[in-house]
């Protein structure tokens, strides 16, 4: 079964730091849902936004965001957190003079994914989730996520038949 796919927008903001090895760092800043179909988005797209606060913003407004059934745990994790987010995998532009400086490569709501991509060495950051992607998100987990069934742990028995090595024959004590 193949899941979702929606159109997302999401936006970052390039803001002042204190540091002598760099004036200014980017960062995603929200991460909303978009009217529009999924299958004919323009990824590349970005609009400047008023820079109020920060020095610059930007906004990729048609992204696309995909629910993938197998990711249903990813998603469990992320819904029952205590701070549930969105997550953005981003990159800096090869080409200084094109604008802006970074842009969006994948966004997820699955904790796995955010995990194998940043395990990966790629840079990813996350937004507080949105409402509308929260209330989309749940039905999908509903139907989707089934927690593994608990097995029972088999211990060790020190007592039983054979667990020593002097009771096979093998040790120091065995009869030659």
């Amino acid at each position: 079964m193949s899941g979702a796919r929606i159109l997302v927008a999401v936006e970052f903001e390039r803001v002042a730091v204190a540091s002598r090895w760099a004036d200014s760092r980017w960062q995603p800043s929200k991460v909303t849902p978009v009217p529009g179909d999924a299958d004919g988005a323009d990824e590349a797209a970005a609009e400047r936004l008023d820079a109020a606060g920060v020095l610059e913003r930007w906004r990729f407004p048609k992204q696309v965001l995909e629910f993938h059934p197998v990711e249903g745990e990813g998603y469990w994790l992320n819904l029952h957190s205590p701070d549930p987010r969105s997550f953005v995998m981003w990159r800096m532009r090869e080409d200084a003079s094109v604008e802006p400086a970074v842009f969006p490569v994948v966004v997820t709501l699955s904790y796995h994914q955010a995990a194998r991509m940043a395990d990966g060495g790629e840079q990813v950051d996350s937004v507080a989730i949105d409402p509308l992607l929260r209330a989309m998100l749940e039905p999908f987990v509903a139907a989707h996520y089934r927690p593994e069934p608990r097995r029972k742990q088999k211990r060790n028995d020190p007592f039983a038949e054979g667990a020593f090595r002097r009771d096979r024959g093998t040790g120091p004590d065995a009869s030659a």
